[in-house]
């Protein structure tokens, strides 16, 4: 299943952040660091997956 989150983290880092720990500091931090530059995003999606719990 994380390999699914990976490849959707990579077409749209939100989303997934936001299915990951819902519409907290991470989230907006990620849509800001998804606006400034595709791959921030991006990167901060995938460090959120590998180092986060599912949001239960």
């Amino acid at each position: 299943m994380d390999i699914i989150r990976v490849i959707l983290t990579i077409i749209l880092p939100p989303l997934v952040v936001f299915l990951q720990v819902g519409l907290g500091f991470h989230f907006w931090l990620n849509i800001l660091l998804t606006l400034l530059g595709y791959v921030p995003g991006s990167i901060h999606g995938v460090w959120i997956i590998a180092t986060r719990p599912q949001h239960a």
